[in-house]
């Protein structure tokens, strides 16, 4: 699965993280959705720095489609509150 952080770089996640992948990014919903901001920042860096350690940064030069589009590492509550909703952003 090739993920993109925006304004960073995209990475491909093996399938065989996609589950910890997904149970990160519901960590990240439950907390916003349950209007809990205390946590969230930690939470939400959790999710990015678990696809930048276990992705493989992609190359500039690839043209991949990114299958999910992660927010920037500087997302606010407030902001997550558009963006973690519903079935959220990573496909089960």
């Amino acid at each position: 699965m090739i993920v993109r952080i925006s304004g960073e770089d995209q990475y491909e996640v093996p399938d065989s993280d996609a589950g910890q992948l997904n149970e990160l990014e519901q960590g990240v919903a439950a907390r916003v959705e349950g209007g809990r901001e205390d946590g969230f920042a930690d939470a939400y860096a959790a999710l990015l720095e678990f696809v930048r350690t276990h992705g493989e940064r992609v190359d500039d030069d690839d043209l991949a489609t990114s299958d999910v589009i992660l927010p920037p590492s500087d997302l606010t509550f407030e902001e997550a509150g558009r963006e973690f909703t519903g079935e959220g952003l990573i496909p089960d």
